[in-house]
């Protein structure tokens, strides 16, 4: 009886959780590079898993698509053009598992997803650009496709990537000109 009830408790989990934890796992660092920045920020604060890449339109959980997630505002759509001018950042998304956390056997967060990262201080506005398959940094999203035409186009960040990487940016760019 007791290996009946352990294959459906395991069936009741997997049923239960997204099934993007348990073949992508968790967001265990950041990185970004480019505007200002003398050499790349390292982002590995816990408050990265909020971030997740395997997260919006085209991810499934239990058979319905996500709406909502990662650092991108979805709802709001392609915007047409961005500003000229803006300083734009390379941003690195890695992932993994943590030790002994659905059987992984090592916590090494290795590169998942990249994409383009800009800021209209004017607007109060920041921006993504999704990478298409004409785009370098494309190569590294190939196992995440958001569909909906959304890749090669700038998106609306969401206010909660801004409230967390904006400050963590003008911290180290104040840092590179005070050396």
């Amino acid at each position: 009886m007791k290996p009946i009830f352990a294959v459906a408790f395991c069936l009741l989990i997997l049923s239960i959780a997204p099934a993007s934890l348990f073949a992508k796992g968790w967001t265990l660092k950041i990185g970004v590079k480019g505007a200002g920045l003398t050499t790349p920020l390292e982002i590995t604060d816990p408050n990265v898993r909020e971030f997740g890449v395997w997260e919006g339109p085209g991810t499934f959980v239990n058979e319905v698509e996500g709406t909502s997630g990662f650092i991108i505002d979805w709802p709001k759509g392609i915007v047409a053009q961005i500003p000229d001018g803006l300083q734009r950042y390379e941003v690195a998304f890695y992932t993994g598992c943590l030790p002994d956390e659905f059987g992984c056997k090592t916590s090494e967060p290795s590169i998942s997803y990249v994409v383009s990262y800009a800021y209209d201080p004017s607007a109060d506005q920041g921006y993504v650009y999704l990478p298409g398959p004409d785009d370098t940094a494309f190569r590294f999203n190939h196992v995440m496709w958001h569909g909906h035409g959304f890749e090669g186009h700038w998106l609306r960040a969401t206010s909660a990537w801004e409230n967390f990487v904006r400050p963590l940016l003008a911290k180290a760019k104040a840092t590179a000109l005070n050396r």
